[in-house]
């Protein structure tokens, strides 16, 4: 069936099971065992709080090694992140400041797909560690930190502040 929309009205009709089809695919087949095992076996081993304390410096090792140019406005920043991600085949990211801080939305994140959806408690802290870094190299300060506001859902969507500590 997949997506259809409903003539007339602008809205779409989406069928769960092309949904979750396209959500099990986020991750190349060669990886997702070994790292579904990888995941378990570190939840086993680890407790949460060192678990995203981990990602997260994972994440901030990424952004290290793919870093994003000088940007001179929102628009920048999200369009150099976002290219770092669609290059990878992780989604995309949404930026606009509010309120003294900067909403950071990603998109499609596929760590659900890789790790499986009982991780999402930890994993998304990888991207925690990503935007940290790439904000930081930006001159965001020592002051400013990213935190996941959001529980990361069905559709890999979640969402993070960079804000005063």
């Amino acid at each position: 069936m997949g997506v259809l929309p409903d003539l007339g009205h602008g809205v779409f009709c989406v069928n769960p099971e092309s949904v979750s089809y396209l959500l099990d695919r986020q991750c190349s087949r060669q990886w997702k065992k070994f790292l579904a095992a990888l995941a378990t076996e570190f939840a086993s081993q680890i407790d949460a709080g060192e678990l995203r304390a981990l990602m997260s410096r994972i994440g901030t090792r990424f952004a290290v090694t793919n870093p994003i140019p000088p940007c001179s406005s929102v628009a920048e920043i999200q369009a150099c992140m976002t290219a770092v991600w669609i290059d990878s085949d992780w989604g995309w990211v949404e930026v606009e400041e509010i309120d003294r801080a900067m909403r950071i939305v990603h998109q499609c994140a596929p760590l659900a797909s890789a790790f499986g959806g009982e991780h999402v408690d930890w994993t998304p802290a990888f991207l925690e560690g990503v935007y940290q870094q790439w904000l930081a190299a930006l001159g965001a300060g020592d002051t400013l930190r990213v935190r996941q506001v959001t529980r990361m859902d069905e559709f890999g969507r979640i969402e993070f502040r960079l804000s005063q500590d």
